[in-house]
């Protein structure tokens, strides 16, 4: 036991998998890190794990069980993600060369635009409040101190995952800058998966 928390392994080996698979938030890092470097990266990042916490308080709050009881409240935050993944994907997809970059290149407003899609995907709240009582004993469980450990936890490996990829993404930037049409081309597939993002976030049940 680790402050109350079962096979703390396990739970770090789901968090790290969970990282890797495909979503808003990677292509958040893979975006920012290719317009801003390190400073866009770090702030997407950062952004992450801002959207997460916040995420996973509520979580633990109980807001899942809200969003349950009233499934318009839900459906309207559903909604509303959708839309802006997809009004995101869509100003990607159609930007031309010499157009102002959909993401601008401040950390500041990395983080920002991060932390809006974390935030703004509603399903990750009932994620956490069905992943978090897997790894809970609670003949030994610490209350506030054990979900606390386990943000901590989660943030941890966030920003590793999110320094990691930072930097592949800025080394691999670095050798696509001689041929600018590899660049606009990537833009555009990334603005098409955002697109995906946003749909598939509205017809999912």
């Amino acid at each position: 036991m680790f402050f109350g928390i079962s096979d703390y392994s396990a739970f770090v080996a789901a968090i790290v998998l969970f990282l890797a698979i495909p979503g808003p938030g990677n292509l958040a890092l893979i975006t920012s890190t290719s317009k801003g470097g390190m400073a866009g990266g770090l702030g997407a990042t950062l952004g992450v794990i801002a959207g997460d916490q916040v995420l996973m308080w509520m979580a633990v709050a109980g807001v899942a069980t809200v969003l349950a009881t009233y499934p318009a409240a839900f459906v309207a935050v559903q909604w509303v993600g959708a839309l802006y993944l997809a009004w995101l994907g869509w100003v990607m997809l159609m930007a031309k060369p010499g157009d102002a970059p959909v993401l601008n290149i401040r950390p500041r407003q990395y983080f920002q635009q991060a932390l809006a899609i974390t935030l703004l995907n509603p399903k990750a709240i009932v994620f956490y409040m069905a992943f978090f009582p897997l790894f809970v004993d609670p003949s030994v469980h610490r209350g506030w101190i054990s979900f606390a450990v386990m943000a901590a936890t989660i943030a941890f490996l966030t920003f590793l995952y999110g320094l990691g990829m930072t930097l592949l993404t800025r080394h691999l930037a670095s050798r696509m800058r001689a041929n600018p049409r590899i660049g606009r081309w990537l833009e555009k597939l990334a603005g098409i998966f955002l697109i995906g993002f946003g749909v598939k976030l509205a017809i999912s049940k």
